[in-house]
């Protein structure tokens, strides 16, 4: 992988370099005669958000739903937390799981249970909290971290893309995680929208320390969010560096990301 070595942006030097909580190494996943993945390697620093960048069917939401057992890669290694995700039980796994927040592209919300039910229902499921108290104070604090106290008790057919997308946020951080993984935060919203989309995911790794990897072909959104970006070509973990770094590649598969 070619890596940049130019100084790192203020917002990168808030990650701790020493501290991996992500290490993948010659990850590869082919579907039938498809190689999607090649070979990946990357770490993930604490505290720093990890922008995955690459054109459509290069394997980036391959690559991240490996990373949480959705997906089992045909080799290649994978350690979460210090956790060999390839060895784990079904058990282990599940625990390790309650530490990574992902953030599907389609917000996965339950279409028949309140924003209210959506944001109680993994409480109950994973910490087994039922108390009404408990519950409505741990709602509406993700909810106010996403700016979205009034919409508590609608349902998600009353929301707007932008406003799914900030619940589907408000779940993943209800539990409280150390990694955040997001596949293509701003797929399908407004310019406006996305900008929004854009500070929330720098406002909650400032606020929680979590360590964030976001999957995107969106240049803006990898400008407004990336402490350091890694680009995938091919199948393969082709470059890595700052935002203006990757920016200056002539590689023909990444020179249209910045001449649109």
């Amino acid at each position: 992988m070619n890596q940049a070595t130019a100084s790192s942006s203020p917002a990168a030097r808030t990650a701790d370099k020493d501290n991996v909580v992500v290490r993948i190494r010659h990850l590869q996943k082919s579907f039938g005669d498809t190689h999607v993945l090649r070979d990946v390697n990357l770490d993930l620093h604490e505290t720093e958000n990890l922008v995955i960048l690459g054109r459509s069917g290069t394997g980036k939401s391959v690559l991240i739903k490996c990373m949480v057992g959705l997906i089992i890669p045909d080799a290649g290694s994978i350690q979460i937390l210090n956790y060999d995700v390839l060895n784990l039980s079904n058990e282990e796994m599940n625990k390790l799981r309650l530490h990574i927040g992902f953030s599907f592209q389609g917000s996965a919300l339950y279409d028949s249970m309140s924003v209210r039910e959506n944001l109680e229902f993994p409480l109950k499921r994973n910490l087994g909290i039922y108390k009404s108290k408990e519950l409505n104070e741990r709602v509406m604090n993700a909810l106010e971290d996403v700016g979205l106290e009034d919409a508590a008790d609608k349902m998600p057919a009353e929301l707007s893309g932008g406003m799914k997308k900030r619940i589907g946020i408000a779940r993943t951080l209800i539990l409280n995680p150390k990694i955040m993984l997001y596949d293509e935060p701003t797929a399908g919203l407004d310019p406006i929208t996305s900008i929004e989309i854009n500070e929330l995911i720098v406002k909650v790794r400032d606020k929680y320390k979590t360590s964030s990897i976001i999957i995107t072909h969106d240049i803006s959104s990898a400008r407004h969010t990336a402490d350091r970006v890694i680009a995938l070509v091919g199948g393969y973990s082709k470059y890595e560096g700052t935002f203006d770094e990757i920016r200056k590649t002539t590689d023909p598969e990444l020179e249209p990301f910045f001449n649109y």
